[in-house]
Order: structure tokens, then C-alpha cells, then sequence
């Protein structure tokens, strides 16, 4: 028997306030001037959701309640304030995994209850049951293999083995058909663990394949099979705030998907099952013409000292650095001299959407300075030096000419097509791609190796002394 929380008209109102804070939250969150403000009120909405629930008097073990958000709130400040930016991919994984996982357990739950106690399901509720806990499954195992390949626990190239692809077509398969005992027939203990196991094992199939290159979009759907996950388990528990927020975590990521699916000019299925990342296709030096030219940090300073213009790309490098604050105060140094200074930011660079954004945006770079791709791409002909920290497949010119490249046709910074271009890099090692990039044996190219942030201090005391 699916209990529904008690809608008592103050618990209904204090739902629809927490609605309409989550809807603020997503909105303002587009947006880098309101995203502060966005998350606050999206942690109002959510603390007065939790208040609600506990006082509505359908929570029999509320002492346990407490518990959990106490020990749910502790690890989530620890995570806030401990976690390196260069990690937060991994926390987001983390975090959204065990989303999908709290939302399949409650299904069970009421599922188990339900079926011990002899009750029978309506075929809403069943089917919203074995949704939930499917979806939620999925999503579970798939963010564990994400965070395991992001925190390089295991490789970030693709996992696969002959015939795996048929194996996870049976495995969908035999999920469809416990579905349906579940729903039509009532089904039992026995084929509610089966879904769960084979759900569990389908995440892993489907995450396994893809390339770290792609984790970015792998992030983004399991986000939003998360927020279906929830969604449906606030049909199954008749909780009108966690189909709302379920609901609009699932439409957010599913938005997300496409757009960064469309930013790297693949569809869908393709990042799912083309396995990028899996080191063919490398574009060959020979065709770039000449070798690598190195550089000095003074002849660098000297060149963007007395530049007109100055882009900077920022990649994962400068988040594993912990270079973001040097770079602000290098651009600092170039403003005070008259050079103009912007920064590139590429859809999915880094390893997550806007990880570039929320790294600038903690070293108080100014949102003026910061463009789009299609924005800042007409501007690199007219830029003097282009200063690329620890990007690579995102400046890759190979996107464009190499039809046999894994990146081929995604859109790219033209930064090839600036005047001068320096690279900060701690070796001549393939991005997350798994492909070499013809623009760092560009003539008019040149290589400052060393560590990114050792690399911008040393810039920034040189600027001062040209």
C-alpha cells in the first residue's frame, strides 16, 4: 500500500513556495551575476520542503529523519569547502549518483511494504515502481563508473569487450520483461531484486564504453535520469514537491545533453556508442609542417606586455593547477598596461559544463570578460596573443580537417587564426581525446612547458619588470 504524504492546505502551500524557489534557483543559476543568489534560494526551497515533510505527520520515524539531513548536511559542507575545484566533477557524479540511488531504494521500499503487507498496487503506482527504480538504478551504477574514470580510479578510455553491445540489449531486454511481471502480474521480492541487478548492470554497460572525453555529456544525461528517477518517486509517494524538482532536474539535464552534444557536433548516440577516447585517429605532426618550438617566460611576457589584444583559453590544466587566481592577477598586469584582455570559453571544456565559468568566477574574474564560443571566435584574426592554458581538444584545428579524427566536425576556438599563440603545457601529452593537436607544431605557435600556475606567476613578475 503506497502511503501518500498528507496534503494539509499549509503543507500544499509551503510545496508550491518550494516550487516556485526551485524554478528561481534554475533560472537565476544561467546566469554567472545570480547564480549565488540562484543557489541560496534553491537551499531555502529545499529546507522548507524538508520542514514541511517532517511536520506533515505522515513521518513515523521522525528522529531517523533528522538524522539523515544532519549527517546529509554535514558531509555536504565538508564536500563544499574541501572539495578542489578540479574535483568538483567528480563531487557532481558523486552527488548525482546517490540521488538516483535514494530515489530507486524508496520504490523498493514501498514496493516491498506494499507486497508484504498484501496490498495490491494501482497500475499507476506499479509502473511508476518500476520506473523509479530502473532509472534510479541506471543512474547509481553509470555515475560510479563516471566518478571512477574522472577521479583516474580507472582508466578514462573506453571499457569494452566483443559482443557487449548485445549483451546490453539482452540485458534491456530482460529489464522489460521484469517490468512488466512487476506491473501486470504483481511480480514478487524475486523479480524486484532481478530489475534492481539487471538495472544496476545496464548503468555499468552503457557508462563503461564511453571515453573520458565525453564525460562532460555522460554527467548531463545521468543528471537528468536522475531527476526522472525522483520524479517518479514522487508519483509513487504522491509528493508533489519531488515531482516538481524531479521534474525539473530531468528537463534541465536533458537540455543540457543536447546542447553539449550539439557543442561537440555529435549526436547522442553517437557519444554513447562511438567510444571516443579510445586513441585512434591520431592526427599525424608531419601534417602540422615543423617541429615544436619552445619558449621562454621573459619572451612571453614581452609579447603580451606590448600586445593590443590579449585571449586567454583556459582547459583542465589551469584547474589542475590552481592557476585560476594567477591568471586574474596576469590579466591584471596586462590592463593596467592598455592590453584588452578576454577569455574563451569553450562548451565543454574542463570536465564538466561551465567548470571554466565557476573556476574564473572564483578568482572574481569579471562576467564582461568572459565569451562564448560563437562570441569570441570573430575576434582571434584581430587578437595579437592568444595564451591557451592547458586546453587541448578544444583549440584542436584537427576537428576540422581530419575526417578520421574521434573530435572531427565539433566546434572549435579558432585559435589558430590569431596572430600569436602560446601554449602552457606540462608535456607534449594527447588531451582527453586521445589525439594529437596540429596547432602546437604551427610555425607561429610556441610551447612554454612547466606547470601552469609555476608558469603565470613567473608571467606575471615578468610583465612587471618590461
Amino acid at each position: 500500500m503506497s502511503e501518500t504524504i498528507a496534503a494539509a492546505p499549509w503543507i500544499t502551500l509551503t510545496y508550491l513556495v518550494t516550487g516556485i524557489c526551485f524554478i528561481l534557483g534554475l533560472k537565476w543559476l544561467s546566469s554567472p551575476s545570480r547564480a549565488r543568489q540562484g543557489n541560496q534560494i534553491a537551499a531555502v526551497g529545499m529546507v522548507l520542503a524538508l520542514a514541511a515533510t517532517v511536520l506533515s505527520g505522515a513521518i513515523h520515524t521522525v528522529g531517523d529523519i533528522v538524522i539523515g539531513v544532519v549527517v546529509g548536511a554535514i558531509l555536504g559542507v565538508v564536500g563544499a569547502r574541501r572539495v578542489k575545484m578540479t574535483a568538483m566533477p567528480q563531487m557532481v557524479a558523486i552527488f548525482n549518483g546517490a540521488g538516483g540511488g535514494a530515489a530507486a531504494l524508496v520504490s523498493m521500499m514501498d514496493f516491498l511494504q506494499t507486497e508484504r503487507g498484501g496490498f495490491a498496487f494501482t497500475p499507476d503506482v506499479a509502473v511508476a515502481i518500476a520506473l523509479s527504480t530502473v532509472i534510479g538504478s541506471v543512474s547509481f551504477a553509470g555515475s560510479i563508473i563516471a566518478f571512477a574514470k574522472l577521479q583516474e580510479i580507472m582508466s578514462g578510455r573506453p571499457v569494452a569487450f566483443p559482443g557487449m553491445r548485445i549483451v546490453s540489449a539482452l540485458v534491456l531486454l530482460f529489464i522489460i520483461v521484469m517490468a512488466v511481471l512487476i506491473i501486470g502480474f504483481g511480480g514478487g521480492d524475486g523479480a524486484l531484486y532481478a530489475l534492481v541487478a539487471a538495472a544496476l548492470a545496464l548503468g555499468l554497460l552503457i557508462v563503461l564504453p564511453i571515453g573520458g572525453a565525453d564525460m562532460p555529456v555522460v554527467i548531463s544525461l545521468l543528471n537528468s535520469f536522475t531527476g526522472l528517477a525522483a520524479a517518479f518517486t514522487g508519483f509513487v509517494l504522491g509528493n508533489d514537491v519531488l515531482i516538481i524538482s524531479g521534474a525539473l532536474v530531468g528537463a534541465s539535464g536533458t537540455l543540457l545533453t543536447q546542447l553539449m552534444s550539439k557543442a561537440m557536433n555529435r549526436s547522442l548516440f553517437n557519444v554513447l556508442f562511438a567510444g571516443v577516447g579510445a586513441g585512434g585517429g591520431q592526427a599525424a605532426a608531419s601534417t602540422a609542417g615543423g617541429a615544436v618550438r619552445s619558449t621562454t617566460v621573459d619572451d612571453v611576457a614581452t609579447m603580451l606586455a606590448y600586445a593590443g589584444q590579449v585571449i586567454i583559453v583556459p582547459g583542465y590544466g589551469l584547474a589542475v593547477a590552481q592557476a585560476q587566481h594567477n591568471v586574474r592577477e596576469l590579466a591584471d598586469a596586462l590592463e593596467k598596461r592598455g592590453v584588452t584582455v578576454k577569455y574563451a570559453i569553450h562548451p565543454v571544456a574542463g570536465r564538466m559544463p561551465g567548470h571554466m565559468n565557476v573556476l574564473l568566477a572564483e578568482a572574481n574574474v569579471p562576467y564582461t570578460q568572459l565569451f562564448e564560443m560563437e562570441q569570441i571566435n570573430p575576434e582571434f584574426p584581430r587578437t595579437d596573443v592568444v595564451l591557451v592554458i592547458g586546453a587541448n581538444d578544444v583549440v584542436n584545428p584537427a576537428a576540422r580537417t581530419v575526417r578520421d579524427s574521434p573530435i572531427y566536425g565539433m566546434p572549435i576556438l579558432d585559435v589558430d587564426k590569431a596572430k600569436s599563440i602560446v601554449v602552457l603545457k606540462r608535456s607534449m601529452r594527447s588531451g582527453f581525446a586521445g589525439v594529437d593537436n596540429p596547432i602546437f607544431y604551427d610555425p607561429k605557435c610556441a610551447m612554454l612547458f612547466g606547470d601552469a600556475k609555476d608558469s603565470v606567476v613567473k608571467l606575471v613578475g615578468a610583465v612587471a619588470k618590461v
